[in-house]
């Protein structure tokens, strides 16, 4: 991917490649939680998710891992990051972000999405329980996501 030579710059260049090359892609997983600042890993690749059923970008560089996520709830809790001045990309919320952190607790590390859940608790008290209850509650996830806000909250 090309920018303009007088482009602003930006340290998300990765992402806007990967954004650019999958017009149709979610940053998501570990992605989306370092944006959010829910987590301090770097993560090693960039995350996206794509609807199921739909074709799986293929992208050399930079290490991108994709995901297929349902295509029912494909949209639920999609943002805007303004990756660079008048350059944003899709992003899920810190909230759908952290309700998928506990779903794939086991692919992703179950101490990072216990970290991310604690962050985003401490940043939105239990206002931001709701929310993440009416997510979970969409993605069928109310099952993962009730004991372990209870057991942080406690």
């Amino acid at each position: 991917m090309y920018r303009q030579a007088d482009a602003p710059e930006t340290a998300h260049t990765d992402l806007l490649a990967v954004c650019t090359r999958a017009p149709r892609a979610v940053v998501c997983g570990e992605s989306a939680l370092a944006l959010h600042e829910l987590i301090d890993d770097i993560p090693t690749a960039v995350h996206i998710a794509v609807p199921r059923g739909s074709r799986r970008p293929t992208i050399s560089y930079p290490p991108t891992v994709v995901a297929q996520y349902a295509a029912k709830t494909f949209g639920l809790g999609v943002e805007r990051f303004e990756a660079a001045p008048g350059e944003s990309i899709p992003l899920y919320s810190a909230a759908r972000s952290t309700v998928d952190a506990m779903r794939h607790r086991n692919r992703i590390d179950e101490t990072l999405a216990l970290s991310a859940l604690g962050r985003y608790l401490r940043r939105n008290g239990r206002g931001g329980v709701s929310e993440l209850q009416h997510i979970a509650h969409e993605l069928g996830a109310l099952s993962v996501i009730r004991p372990a806000v209870e057991a942080v909250l406690a």
